[in-house]
């Protein structure tokens, strides 16, 4: 049970009953209050549990995420006091001896953070056990940023009655704590937008056994940007399909957050119809819109812009691929995971080294499109 099952338990609860049930409403009401602490003091466990092991991975030396472990349960590192313990298990007594951090033992740590109902939490430790952070030029240097970012998750999740509101949320949702779509769409305080929705694109991919289906849209009035997120399995289809150019007059509630922008879609008030190709901004505008949300959410990877006017050119000397503006005087780096595909031709063939307009994500990795107009929107698969 999540916490907006147990909150719904306790509004249950809460509902005037007739007669005797009034007693087993307070139970109910007890119950679920409890189920929600629990869940919270073990999320809080496991970040107290992973602050310990970033320390100890500080004090070993970054250098001992390179290494190759091997499997956890087999072998064990020689502790500062001589005593044998397996790698991953963080040492309470001394750190100095400790030899952190390799593939198995961010996966054990992982493990325990899904133990600890911190989904969010465990996503994020799980990729320190990958090649982006062991090796390849400055990994060093991509381990320890991440490590901050973990370390200030960490902290806020244990400090979360101090923190403003919508921060506080976007904390929640970083460890893992889920908001039903209902939940949004009934909740009063809820930011609720009624506007015509420019689809954007229309990106599906996987995630464990489900598929995750990712939604971009854009309000003709508001020019807010929104993100519907819905998952589905060999029995849960998915929810909504939007195929990117279709104009939308419909009702969308903002999850809450710091910077919202995931959304849960409320009532269409028309059909759907064809839209216009987008207006967009360029290179510079586009990285002050990133930093515009990075500051309100520092675990934000990436932050949906049009470009308008860019053309794609190579950058020569192994550099990549860049969208260049159409005046020359900016240029911003393709994200190293689009190059090599398909869709990197596609998108400098359609182009033909003229400017387009591209819908895509900016982030730290880059610039990485999605949709290109000529003129009718055509979708880059990833």
């Amino acid at each position: 049970m999540n916490l907006q099952e147990e909150s719904r338990a306790m509004d249950q609860a809460l509902t005037p009953t007739p007669g005797g049930a009034s007693c087993a409403a307070g139970e109910r009401l007890a119950a679920a209050r409890q189920r929600a602490t629990r869940r919270m003091q073990r999320i809080g466990a496991g970040a107290t549990e992973l602050e310990q092991r970033l320390e100890d991975l500080l004090h070993s030396g970054l250098a001992a995420n390179g290494r190759v472990s091997g499997a956890v349960s087999h072998i064990h590192a020689v502790s500062h006091t001589g005593a044998a313990a397996h790698i991953g298990t963080p040492s309470h007594t001394g750190t100095d001896g400790v030899d952190a951090a390799g593939p198995d033992s961010w996966e054990e740590a992982a493990a325990r953070m899904v133990d600890a109902q911190a989904p969010g939490l465990a996503s994020r430790v799980r990729e320190l056990g990958g090649p982006t952070f062991s090796s390849g030029p400055d990994w060093p240097s991509r381990l320890l940023e991440e490590c901050a970012l973990l370390h200030l998750l960490d902290q806020a999740f244990l400090g979360l009655e101090r923190l403003p509101a919508p921060l506080a949320a976007t904390v929640r949702t970083r460890v893992g704590l889920t908001t039903e779509a209902a939940d949004v769409l009934s909740d009063p305080d809820s930011v609720t937008i009624r506007d015509r929705w420019l689809v954007l694109a229309q990106q599906d991919g996987e995630d464990g056994l489900l598929t995750r289906r990712r939604i971009f849209l854009r309000g003709e009035r508001t020019g807010r940007m929104a993100l519907h997120l819905s998952f589905g399995g060999p029995h849960r289809p998915l929810e909504v399909a939007l195929p990117p150019g279709l104009l939308l007059d419909a009702d969308l509630a903002y999850y809450p957050g710091a910077r919202p922008l995931r959304v849960a879609l409320g009532e269409r008030h028309s059909p759907a119809a064809p839209g216009p190709v987008p207006s967009g901004c360029g290179i510079d505008a586009a990285l002050v819109a990133y930093g515009h949300a990075l500051r309100d959410d520092p675990w934000l990877d990436s932050w949906p812009v049009v470009l308008t006017d860019v053309t794609p050119i190579p950058g020569g000397e192994g550099r990549g691929w860049q969208l260049a503006d159409a005046d020359g005087e900016s240029a911003l780096p393709l994200d190293p995971g689009f190059l090599g595909r398909t869709a990197l031709w596609q998108l400098a063939a359609i182009s033909g080294g003229a400017p387009v307009t591209v819908f895509g994500t900016c982030g730290h990795r880059g610039f990485l499109p999605l949709t290109v107009w000529d003129p009718s929107p055509v979708p880059l698969p990833l």
